[in-house]
């Protein structure tokens, strides 16, 4: 990370010029970038041959790569990054897309309209796929888990959440535990998990389920299960977790194979990438980007998911944004995101709706 960073700050001006030209052209145009193209552009006066140097130069840096045999670039996600962090001009909303937006937000009913809203609308202007995570006010902070085994395939769990809040449960398994294995299982959630909101936890859980089912031990499996059971029916999770609108539109989205297609409807369905990446966002402030490699571990490969966290009473309590390829209009989603968090918000207070 580090070397990366050193990396960006050598930069030179005039590389920086040429490689936010090159995405900027990318972007709008989705086709590999050559000197000659490059050469043309008003904004670098330099040869073809100068252009090449420094095209070879950001290659070796990792901004940029060449597809197949051509001899024009396209940027990589370590390039993107770059641009959006340092090369992007994020231009806002005008005052008559922030009123659009207001009005269609305005005209929704309750909590369920507005986030429907919220989430068609964002899909609409972007003609990408909109997400909104239903609102969650109560967060229950994980301190202390304890598994005893009963008869009949039974356990009790003892809950220790929040500051000093003890629930007890008993739920039914699918095979007898032991006492040392469930004493393991709570171990092992004890360190790695206290302090996180059950949800968070569970999430986690059933994500590592999906990806790593065949390699899990006999400790894991019986974390999973345990806490699967524990956790289910509680309010950890809405009935609907999120909204997701214009998944179709990623099949007219370049540049998306029907192998990277699938996997991205998998993730839908599935839900786990998603919601692990909304919650990560409600705990951060602000838009946060993420990008090709970034999104991909969520199961988005070749994306880029621009969020951003929304709030009731000054409380954040759920996450919007916009899913797409790499080669999304950074600077028309970037500030549509945030504004339309923030107009998501003031209408949730407005409407005076309890999260449900």
């Amino acid at each position: 990370m580090n070397n990366q960073a050193i990396n960006m700050k050598s930069i030179s001006l005039r590389s920086r010029t040429l490689l936010r030209v090159l995405i900027e052209r990318y972007i709008r145009e989705g086709e590999p970038v050559g000197s000659k193209t490059l050469a043309k552009d008003a904004s670098i006066a330099l040869s073809s041959a100068t252009i090449r140097n420094i095209m070879s130069d950001l290659e070796e840096r990792g901004f940029l790569s060449s597809p197949h045999t051509s001899s024009g670039r396209v940027p990589t996600p370590q390039g993107l990054r770059f641009f959006v962090e340092s090369l992007l001009t994020v231009h806002p909303l005008t005052p008559g897309e922030v009123k659009t937006v207001q009005k269609q937000l305005a005209n929704s009913g309750g909590t369920e309209d507005l986030i429907e809203a919220a989430s068609g609308l964002l899909s609409d202007i972007t003609q990408l796929v909109g997400v909104v995570s239903t609102p969650r006010r109560e967060y229950q902070l994980l301190r202390r888990v304890e598994f005893l085994p009963l008869s009949g395939q039974r356990v009790l769990v003892i809950l220790v959440l929040n500051e000093e809040e003890v629930q007890n449960r008993i739920i039914r398994t699918e095979r007898a535990y032991t006492a040392s294995e469930l004493e393991q299982a709570a171990h092992y959630l004890n360190s790695v998990f206290s302090g996180k909101d059950l949800f968070e936890i569970r999430v986690a859980l059933l994500e590592l389920l999906r990806c790593e089912r065949e390699n899990l031990d006999r400790l894991m499996k019986t974390a999973i299960e345990v806490v699967d059971k524990a956790f289910e029916g509680r309010k950890v999770k809405n009935k609907n977790d999120y909204v997701l609108a214009g998944e179709s539109n990623l099949l007219a989205a370049e540049p998306f194979n029907s192998h990277q297609l699938c996997r991205l409807f998998e993730a839908f369905a599935e839900k786990q990438g998603i919601l692990h990446l909304l919650n990560e966002c409600i705990k951060a402030s602000g838009v946060q980007i993420f990008i090709g490699e970034e999104a991909k571990e969520l199961g988005f490969e070749g994306c880029s998911v621009v969020v951003s966290p929304y709030s009731i009473d000054g409380q954040v309590v759920g996450a919007l944004g916009v899913i797409g390829p790499t080669r999304m209009p950074y600077q028309r989603v970037i500030p549509l995101v945030d504004v339309t968090a923030k107009l998501l918000s003031s209408a949730l207070n407005q409407a005076g709706e309890a999260p449900y």
